[in-house]
């Protein structure tokens, strides 16, 4: 007994000692692939400070010096985005590139380039998942997360990043937010600084950027807030539609199912409605242009014809008419598909 004790407990022994040494060399490798992820990362923010630092990067021109303050402009960018790795300087740095994102046309490009910098915008996105409902949202947190969102607006803006964020399915981070139907504040910011995002995307009317939202089915979204919305959440969603809607592909996917095609005429007739106390010349336009790419398929232009808001046809809008040239453009052109 004695003896077969031994044996046991030194084969506990060696096992135990065969999984130090396991730990210890996996260890060793992940402080080895760490110490390489750091080094790469100084590397590309070395790489990026001197982007920044480029006369083309800086706010030079702006300030009228040249070459000098491009060089200013770009070490306060990066600085900046270095403070984004801060907890504690987070939310100001945010804050900061945010009011600072019409001062440089290319720091959408820097912001995709820097290293860690979009996974951190990815994680302030993400974190307020579980305040959208319930709604527990605060107004404070709302705008850290919606300053965020501005600056992912100005990679979406940008030609050189726009396509290699929707390649990475960016967008769908923010249907969630889209999903709200709080009217409260801090939640209508947030539903439009996201459209905002969307909204400089399609607007380049690229066939790709269309279907990918098509296929992400963010059409019914859309159109939740173009019935529900606040007046601005309304307006970029119904540009965000008519975008969809001038795309071929897009035109087919509303228009090829007879209920899709009821529903979003019901919609626009819905916001013509709303406006009735309150209108809306931006928004008046914007439908009307749908109404009449819409009329350009037979079916959308027969049920046009006996359901298209009667306030179209009458004096509702006689002010808009009087005072907007182009509007009443696109009301003759609306009642002439109509005819």
């Amino acid at each position: 007994m004695n003896s077969g004790n031994g044996a046991g407990f030194a084969a506990q022994s060696y096992l135990l000692a065969q999984q130090q040494q396991q730990q210890q060399q996996q260890q060793q490798q992940d402080a080895l692939a760490q110490a390489k992820e750091l080094e790469a990362a100084k590397y590309q923010n070395q790489v990026l400070y001197a982007r920044l630092s480029a006369p083309s990067y800086g706010t030079g021109a702006s300030n009228g010096g040249g070459g000098g303050g491009g060089i200013a402009g770009g070490e306060a960018l990066y600085q900046l985005m270095l403070e984004l790795f801060s907890a504690t300087n987070r939310e100001q740095a945010l804050a900061e590139l945010s009011r600072r994102r019409d001062q440089n046309p290319d720091l959408g490009v820097a912001l995709w380039n820097a290293y860690g910098v979009m996974t951190i915008l990815y994680q302030e996105i993400i974190a307020i998942y579980p305040l959208l409902n319930p709604p527990a949202l605060t107004m404070p947190v709302s705008n850290r997360v919606c300053n965020s969102l501005a600056l992912l607006q100005l990679v979406a803006t940008h030609e050189q990043t726009r396509m290699q964020l929707l390649k990475a399915n960016v967008p769908q981070l923010l249907y969630p937010f889209l999903s709200t139907t709080s009217k409260a504040k801090q939640y209508d910011n947030l539903r439009l600084t996201s459209l905002g995002v969307i909204g400089a995307l399609v607007k380049h009317d690229s066939h790709e950027v269309i279907s990918f939202f098509v296929a992400t089915e963010f059409l019914p979204l859309c159109l939740k807030i173009m019935d529900i919305g606040s007046e601005l959440c309304k307006v970029v969603a119904t540009f965000i539609f008519q975008k969809i809607i001038l795309d071929d592909g897009g035109f087919h996917y509303v228009t090829s199912h007879p209920k899709r095609l009821h529903t979003v005429l019901v919609i626009l007739n819905n916001v013509i409605s709303q406006m009735v106390a309150a209108p809306s010349g931006r928004l008046l336009k914007s439908v009307t242009k749908c109404l009449i790419r819409l009329a350009d398929n037979q079916k959308a232009q027969e049920e046009m014809r006996e359901g298209v808001s009667e306030h179209l046809r009458d004096a509702t809008f006689a002010q808009v008419l009087a005072e907007d040239v182009s509007y009443r453009r696109l009301i003759y052109q609306l009642h002439m598909k109509l005819a």
